[in-house]
């Protein structure tokens, strides 16, 4: 546990660094540094808390990230271009932000001299199309050039690497976050989850590409929330590529909006849409290293977090109207 610290979270404005935040916030000084292109910071409400700091602003200025670095005890580094459909009208903007934004941290970070962790957030997407069981350890993917889809990944994937070269050139304690399928209250911008849950509340079509057999593991956000306290506070995370997600949670595209019309009590029809692109086929990691070495495994089962989630939801939008 991480008392009276001052932690940075670049990105932190959005879905993961606001439940972050939360967490954090009546221990801790917080400064969120970010775009807000999201800001679920604001639907949280959290903006207004007296331990946050809102620095707007873009990863890509490194004056800016100099200046939000100063005098902070831990980085959490997740600002990034987020969403498939995003990413694919975006594919420059995606590599910039990694690249660049991840730069500047950290080297922010190693200038400063006194940073006790730094976490940079990658994506499960380094594994590529096929994914099952996959380790830390195992080979990742990289996609073909020219097709859109892979530009994150590979973004991330550098990432990892000048992370884990910040530790073993400068001893900057760095470490990197795979999470999978994150989903959860208070999601905001694209998602599975977040799409069907809201349309099947409003009993609209659920839209699903293809046959809908593409597989998935799926892992609640308070689950990843303790995997991030873990890696801020285990020394054993320093230098270290870490699987973060609930295989027991396992299931197909279709079969996810089953349970949610379910869980949902709605009258949705599921709707097949062609989809021509590349896409992930099956992702489902081995998260064994993070609970040997970390003590992480998730609590969440995909049923509960549903429920969860769908009440969440049918609360924020009778708010809304």
């Amino acid at each position: 546990m991480i008392d009276g610290s001052s932690i940075l979270i670049t990105g932190g404005a959005g879905f993961i660094g606001t439940a972050l935040t939360r967490r954090l916030i009546d221990r801790n000084r917080i400064r969120v540094f970010d775009s807000l292109r999201r800001n679920a910071l604001k639907a949280a409400g959290l903006d207004k808390h007296p331990n946050l700091e809102l620095v707007v602003g873009d990863v890509r200025d490194e004056a800016a990230v100099r200046k939000a670095m100063a005098g902070v005890d831990f980085v959490v580094h997740m600002a990034s271009i987020a969403g498939v459909d995003t990413v694919m009208k975006n594919p420059v903007t995606t590599m910039e932000v990694s690249l660049l934004g991840t730069q500047h941290a950290l080297k922010a970070a190693r200038d400063e001299g006194s940073i006790k962790r730094f976490i940079d957030f990658s994506t499960s997407e380094v594994f590529g199309t096929y994914a099952f069981r996959v380790r830390e350890a195992d080979v990742t993917s990289l996609g073909a050039v020219g097709e859109a889809r892979w530009t994150y990944a590979v973004s991330k994937l550098a990432t990892e690497h000048l992370a884990h070269n910040y530790w073993k050139q400068y001893g900057l304690p760095s470490c990197s976050i795979r999470p999978f399928n994150i989903y959860g209250p208070g999601q905001v911008g694209e998602g599975a989850i977040h799409a069907f849950v809201t349309r099947a509340l409003r009993n609209e079509p659920l839209l699903i590409h293809n046959e809908g057999d593409q597989i998935r593991a799926w892992c609640y956000i308070d689950d990843i929330i303790d995997a991030v306290e873990l890696a801020l506070t285990r020394h054993e995370a320093v230098g270290e590529a870490w699987n973060i997600g609930n295989p027991r949670s396992t299931v197909t595209i279709y079969h996810l909006a089953k349970m949610i019309i379910a869980a949902a009590g709605s009258s949705s029809e599921i709707r097949f849409v062609r989809w021509d692109f590349a896409d992930v086929e099956l992702r489902v990691p081995d998260v064994r290293k993070a609970e040997d070495r970390l003590g992480f495994r998730a609590k969440v089962d995909l049923d509960v977090g549903l429920e969860r989630t769908v009440e969440w939801y049918r609360r924020s939008l009778a708010a809304s109207t």
